[in-house]
């Protein structure tokens, strides 16, 4: 995400995709305050971004509007709309029908995101919220000194992931890469920041985040998810 103050992400997401502060590191830190932390930088964003999904020549354009505690994933053809929201003790992910919004629950969380890297279960963020985490060690990430956390799920049932380890800055709170375990114990997708940009108003923010399946039909390394932020619309 060089010295960046993003979240997301972040598949990150958004994963983690913002910026965050944090209060200078200390040796007793709880990994639980340092992932409320990235959870209050997610939401207290307000602008609209840009961007697009690239696997190999595919590119899937996006509008991400932020507002509220609201994340708003537009695409198009075909047209959808993602809402996610950020509360104090949960996420909650919506896709956007005829009918009205619809909860994106049960096994629709383990589809691909427009045939992509991405999962909805990524797109919540879920991790972020698991009570179950702590600080393994620090080490260095994109030449930033970072908290190493391990994560996990309340219970098998509740996520596709058994564990979740991450890595967060200690000093702007920067969610630099994740590691998604499967039920195997076994990596299943990594999630990495390449690079991050500027904004007129001094913002750091997400320029472009690589997702890596592991293990699939996509042959890992061989084609991965790149998210990529442009800019801020016009």
């Amino acid at each position: 995400m060089r010295h960046l103050r993003l979240v997301q992400p972040r598949l990150l997401i958004l994963l983690t995709l913002l910026s965050a502060s944090l209060a200078p590191a200390q040796e007793q830190v709880d990994a639980r305050e340092v992932l409320k932390t990235v959870r209050v930088a997610q939401s207290a964003q307000n602008h609209v971004l840009n961007g697009q999904l690239r696997s190999g020549s595919k590119k899937i354009p996006f509008q991400l509007s932020m507002k509220d505690g609201t994340a708003k994933w537009q695409f198009s053809n075909p047209a959808q709309t993602i809402l996610l929201r950020l509360g104090e003790n949960t996420s909650t992910l919506e896709e956007m029908t005829p009918d009205g919004s619809q909860k994106v629950s049960g096994s629709k969380l383990n589809d691909s995101v427009r045939d992509t890297d991405i999962t909805y279960e990524d797109l919540a963020l879920r991790f972020l919220y698991w009570k179950d985490a702590k600080v393994e060690g620090d080490q260095t990430i994109m030449m930033t000194k970072s908290w190493q956390i391990l994560a996990q799920p309340p219970s098998p049932a509740s996520s596709s992931y058994s564990k979740v380890r991450l890595w967060v800055g200690k000093e702007n709170g920067a969610l630099l890469k994740a590691e998604a375990f499967g039920r195997d114990g076994k990596v299943a997708r990594i999630f990495r920041v390449v690079s991050g940009q500027k904004l007129d108003d001094g913002l750091w923010i997400l320029k472009s985040m690589r997702i890596e399946s592991m293990g699939s039909a996509r042959g890992g390394d061989r084609n991965p998810t790149y998210l990529e932020i442009s800019g801020v619309a016009k």
